[in-house]
């Protein structure tokens, strides 16, 4: 009988793809983290606050720590092989492990949009969560507005489950959500 995700991450699972690394996200990301999370370009379709300081990385950073420590949560840092500067973001949070079941996230770079890099991580993410974290589907929350990330998620055999109108209130109005769901026999392996 089952019981639920019996998770450890400790050590930290670093993995591996054809041009990039995902590794632990350090102290040392901070000023990398601020670039992305500053950006109003990329932070357009997420629903959290701009960074506006260094100390708000920082403070994201440690949170990203928390979750890990807690087993709730895992955020890998997306860096070239041959440059170890952050690019990228991708991992779980939300882990109900009673349910055997995450959220996924993930922002990258605007350098980057376009290349193929985050259908790379993702793939990467997804086989670790479900070959070896044992998850038996994954949830992605996405801003309606958001096609590349609506693209990405089809492109990897999510399927839409839900519209959800003016689900989410941030910054003076409602937002709609779409969620998106991948359960384990749907995953293709690349």
């Amino acid at each position: 009988m089952l019981n639920g995700l019996n998770l450890k991450f400790d050590p930290f699972p670093f993995l591996y793809t054809e041009r990039l690394i995902l590794r632990s996200i350090t102290k040392n990301d901070a000023s990398d983290l601020f670039l992305l999370r500053s950006d109003k370009k990329i932070m357009q379709f997420i629903s959290r606050p701009i960074a506006v300081s260094l100390n708000d990385a920082l403070d994201y950073i440690n949170k990203i720590e928390q979750s890990l420590k807690e087993n709730y949560g895992i955020t890998w840092a997306i860096s070239l092989k041959n440059n170890n500067a952050l690019i990228g973001t991708i991992g779980f949070w939300r882990i109900e492990s009673e349910h055997y079941r995450a959220e996924i996230g993930y922002m990258l770079s605007k350098d980057f949009h376009g290349t193929g890099v985050m259908n790379e991580a993702i793939r990467t993410v997804l086989d670790y969560g479900f070959n070896v974290m044992k998850l038996h589907s994954v949830e992605a929350d996405v801003d309606p507005r958001n096609k590349s990330s609506i693209k990405l998620l089809e492109k990897n055999n999510f399927v839409r489950e839900a519209y959800l109108k003016e689900n989410y209130f941030f910054n003076g109005e409602f937002l709609d959500t779409l969620i998106f769901s991948l359960l384990v026999q749907n995953f293709k392996p690349s």
